[in-house]
């Protein structure tokens, strides 16, 4: 099977804390998030052209004294049983790799962390524990959820867990109950919904909570987490 990379974007100032990265997206989702706005790439991602693993590995390679991470995000990365390999290729030209995951394949997450592969995670919570269905648009969504949790806060990467915050999914009670399971964490990163190209079109409608309301939601989460932000 060859990995189904759909986009490469060169630079990014934004997807890899304090680095400047270059970002990787690979297709196909196992999730079916209403309120995705990367519909094409879940849903769509066949009828995407693929970018070779040679042609990614020649730019990076090109562009070693420029760029100083790869993000690898999609879709769902874990999906695909060739990450392992394409990751190594990666570190094997010298730079670090953010992994950007739901969480729903604990078993490479962990394959991945102890093959020392991962020098940053971002994982994705997208409601609590028992409303994932609703949130992920999937039945029995968080099987393996609690275990990637775990491993993520007991590996020794740093990491962050983040949420795409939708009003009508998230209230401040859901938000408590987030900070409650994931009590103990480094970082939690509230994330603006922004209603376009969501996998549901009904969610095109929905009214994004305010930068204030964002605010006072990660108030909530302080008491349990170690470093909260919004990401606007």
């Amino acid at each position: 099977m060859v990995l189904p990379v759909k986009g490469l974007q060169r630079t990014s100032l934004i997807d890899y804390p304090g680095k400047l990265s270059a970002v990787v997206f690979l297709g196909g989702c196992n999730y079916r998030c209403p309120f995705c706005h990367n519909s094409e790439l879940v849903l769509r991602h066949d009828r995407m052209p693929d970018i070779s693993e040679e042609e990614v590995l020649a730019f990076l390679k090109s562009r070693k004294d420029w760029v100083e991470g790869v993000v690898i995000g999609g879709g769902e990365p874990t999906i695909h049983k060739e990450l392992p390999f394409f990751i190594e290729k990666i570190k094997q030209l010298g730079f670090p790799v953010k992994l950007d995951t739901n969480g729903t394949n604990s078993a490479m997450l962990r394959q991945l962390i102890r093959a020392g592969l991962l020098d940053y995670i971002a994982m994705d919570i997208k409601a609590p524990f028992l409303n994932y269905a609703e949130a992920s648009g999937m039945e029995n969504a968080a099987v393996d959820v609690k275990e990637s949790v775990k491993d993520v806060m007991n590996s020794g990467i740093p990491y962050e867990f983040r949420m795409t915050v939708v009003p009508r999914l998230h209230k401040e009670a859901d938000i408590v109950e987030i900070g409650q399971w994931l009590k103990g964490a480094d970082k939690f990163v509230l994330q603006q919904f922004r209603p376009s190209s969501t996998i549901n079109p009904d969610y095109k409608m929905e009214k994004p909570y305010t930068r204030e309301k964002l605010d006072s939601l990660a108030e909530k989460l302080k008491p349990f987490i170690k470093h909260v932000e919004v990401r606007w």
